[in-house]
């Protein structure tokens, strides 16, 4: 460690707050005459008028965030062009707050502005290898928690046409996008979710933005997250664990459309569908719509073809039928014809045998009603007795003096009665 400083001061012999900031800066510039290597996070960066840049390093707490080291940084404009230029060459995105960055140093101090750092030099390659740390993170996070697939699992709607999209309303991308989409035959409902998607709120802001579509999820079909081309470091907001995280467990599926075709974040990856550029999510969009089309005008022509083709059938089972029950008609026409003969037949003979044989019985009858008339009775000898009252059939009816006529087959006797004997 270094070696303790023995000044010796009095209320005497004291020092000027001037004296003390030159020992001060005297013995930094001592102690740390070369410049270091120093890994730390950009919290703020400016770029003045004069060409300078201005930053704030931090260096945070690893389980609150907190900031526990900060410095203020400058590198100088004779070399920032060189420096910021080296930067976006090999990582494709320029010097911006929140990425965390590998600096060459030179401990500085000013009796005004106190302590500062001035960075000579930056070593790209932390950066990118920090970078894809994070998204390695990430990954591993959401595969940890289970909800990789979650989001690839959930089924598009047939069609796809109510989209909710979660994008800056000013941004070349979304226009893009809503431009592709009035191209389409197609009226999609778009109902625009305006977030930020650059900057230390964006996170936050594309989160709120998904939560709020949650609220009224049965109202959307889907989600589309719509961010153009930019720098790696902005791009790399969607690698962020809370709004793949988010995305991963959404309710209905999400399609995103960010950045440039090479351009593949942990949002994409967790995403339902994964398009290149938001143009290309239009164009998602338009041919989902398109195979349904297409599907339902081949299910049309099928259902047409199969009515023809059971109506057809039908028409052969009718004409079928019609000729079978014309035939059945027919044979059960001329059977019942010959069963109707047949019956009448045998009941005219039924009929004309027991009309003889009822004559019989009648000749019969009348033979024997004929053998009991009178005119028979008195050719057999017999005689009818009559009176004033009628036939007489009792003697008691009789009375002695009483005249009677007798009938007799050939005349009538008038007697007079003597005399009775009855039985």
């Amino acid at each position: 460690m270094s070696e303790q400083l023995h000044i010796t001061t009095t209320p005497q012999k004291s020092l000027t707050l001037y004296d003390l900031q030159r020992m001060v800066r005297a013995t930094l510039e001592a102690r740390f005459a070369e410049p270091l290597w120093v890994s730390a996070e950009i919290s703020e960066l400016k770029v003045n008028r004069s060409g300078h840049c201005y930053l704030n390093l931090v260096e945070k707490g690893a389980n609150d965030g907190a900031p526990r080291a900060e410095a203020r940084a400058v590198i100088w404009r004779s070399a920032y062009g060189v420096m910021s230029q080296k930067f976006v060459d090999a990582t494709g995105s320029s010097l911006a707050a929140g990425l965390r960055v590998l600096v060459r140093v030179a401990v500085s101090y000013h009796e005004v502005y106190g302590f500062s750092l001035q960075i000579v030099d930056i070593d790209p390659n932390y950066t990118l290898g920090e970078v894809e740390r994070r998204r390695r993170e990430t990954i591993a996070r959401l595969e940890a928690d289970g909800v990789w697939d979650m989001n690839h699992e959930l089924s598009l709607a047939r069609p796809t046409l109510r989209i909710a999209v979660v994008s800056s309303a000013t941004a070349a991308g979304y226009r893009d996008f809503i431009e592709e989409i009035r191209r389409t035959a197609y009226r999609f409902e778009i109902t625009l979710f305006e977030s930020l998607m650059q900057g230390d709120s964006a996170e936050m802001s594309v989160v709120d933005a998904l939560m709020s579509i949650a609220q009224n999820e049965e109202e959307y079909d889907a989600v589309a997250i719509i961010r153009g081309g930019g720098s790696t470091s902005d791009l790399s907001l969607f690698d962020s664990y809370h709004i793949a995280s988010h995305v991963a467990q959404f309710p209905l599926p999400v399609i995103t459309g960010i950045g440039h075709d090479k351009d593949v974040s942990v949002t994409d990856m967790v995403a339902h569908t994964m398009c290149k550029t938001p143009t290309a999510v239009a164009t998602f969009l338009a041919e989902g719509v398109d195979r349904e089309m297409n599907y339902l005008a081949s299910v049309s022509t099928e259902i047409f073809a199969l009515v023809n083709s059971c109506l057809h059938n039908a028409d052969l089972r009718t004409h079928h039928y019609l000729a079978e029950l014309r035939r059945l008609t027919a044979e059960r026409l001329q059977s019942e014809h010959y069963r109707t003969t047949t019956l009448f037949n045998t009941i005219c003979s039924h009929a004309q045998q027991r009309v003889a044989s009822e004559e019989q019985r009648l000749q019969e009858v009348l033979r024997m009603v004929e053998s009991y008339s009178v005119d028979n009775i008195l050719k057999l000898g017999f005689a009818v007795l009559r009176s004033g009252e009628g036939v007489v059939t009792s003697a008691s009816g009789i009375e002695v003096g009483q005249s009677i006529d007798i009938c007799l087959r050939d005349g009538v006797l008038e007697a007079e009665i003597k005399n009775i004997q009855h039985n």
